[in-house]
């Protein structure tokens, strides 16, 4: 499948986004596998097979923009430059992690990047970041706020809410969806009236945006010019990116996936990190050698990452209830 072009993107920024796509596609590999080996505690939901979206949003924000992601959280993360260590010490429910160990894989935030939180919630941050759009509008400054969220949440009250907020107020937002055509154990077929979510922005006066979610490259121009809207106090945009998760809904074990086996196979040969290795190929931007140097430095900082991990200490437990604000 052929991959939009790519203007005024140098090939080391090309590079760059691979770079960071693998760097997600590793961690998820490791998270799962770490998982069942018992290493991590908790629920862990794999991002694989939807890295071009968080990648190709983040690198059109700046360092102060800020975001807010989902359950499914980790690839916004690190795509907004957050510390691998101190993610992975998290997820293995350790006190260098960024909750001191106690949030886990679906609450990991960092306020220094413009990471906002993920939400084990369903819309449960659409409110919150875009409260973050209207302290953006009021700080004068230029910033804009993303909603990173699912096909399910765009269902929910909180969407249509704050879509008619942003909107009414013409808020720097980019609402971002993620449709990878299935909720747990539910298609988007048999929940939604319309096909393409990004229909509903028109009931809101914003533009309404649906681009191929494993097209890197295509996500990244609908977001720049969705930024640059943003930031020149037009207001929101609607960017609904159709991409598919190649893992169940969980690592849980033993947990049905009732999608057709035909269907999966189909999005798997989508693969984002595929089609942009083979444009890089093709434009003569990387090669075997140029390939291995980034896949070895992308499994050398998760290795450091894990031991990181492995080396702090589990909370006390006359810790539990510090950093508690409310029960």
């Amino acid at each position: 499948m052929p991959m939009s072009l790519s203007p005024n993107l140098p090939p080391d920024k090309q590079r760059e986004m691979l770079r960071q796509m693998l760097t997600i596609r590793r961690f998820e590999e490791r998270a799962s596998a770490d998982y069942h080996a018992g290493k991590i505690y908790g629920v862990v939901h794999c991002y694989i097979g939807e890295e071009a979206v968080a990648v190709g949003v983040c690198t059109a924000l700046d360092r102060g923009d800020r975001i807010i992601s989902t359950h499914r959280g980790h690839g916004h993360c690190i795509a907004k430059g957050a510390d691998l260590p101190r993610m992975m010490a998290e997820l293995y429910g350790r006190q260098a992690g960024y909750c001191k160990g106690k949030g886990g894989s679906m609450h990991i935030a960092d306020f220094d990047i413009g990471m906002l939180g993920a939400n084990g919630i369903v819309a449960g941050g659409i409110s919150i970041i875009t409260g973050a759009g209207l302290a953006a509008q009021m700080e004068g400054k230029g910033g804009v706020a993303v909603a990173f969220f699912g096909d399910g949440a765009s269902n929910a009250g909180p969407f249509h809410e704050c879509l008619n907020i942003a909107a009414t107020w013409k808020l720097p937002m980019l609402y971002v969806c993620e449709n990878n055509l299935h909720a747990a154990q539910t298609s988007a077929a048999a929940t939604h009236a319309l096909s393409d979510v990004a229909a509903r922005a028109a009931g809101y006066g914003i533009p309404g945006i649906v681009v191929d979610g494993n097209d890197i490259f295509a996500v990244h121009q609908a977001a720049v010019r969705a930024v640059e809207r943003a930031r020149s106090g037009d207001g929101p945009t609607l960017i609904e990116c159709k991409t598919y998760r190649q893992r169940a809904h969980t690592e849980r074990k033993g947990q049905p996936d009732p999608r057709d086996k035909a269907e999966v196979e189909a999005w798997t040969q989508k693969d984002p990190i595929v089609l942009l290795e083979r444009q890089l190929r093709d434009q003569g931007d990387l090669d075997d050698a140029g390939l291995l140097t980034i896949e070895r430095g992308v499994m050398d900082a998760l290795e450091t990452a894990v031991a990181f991990a492995e080396a702090s200490p589990f909370p006390l437990p006359e810790q539990a209830t510090d950093d508690v604000f409310a029960a």
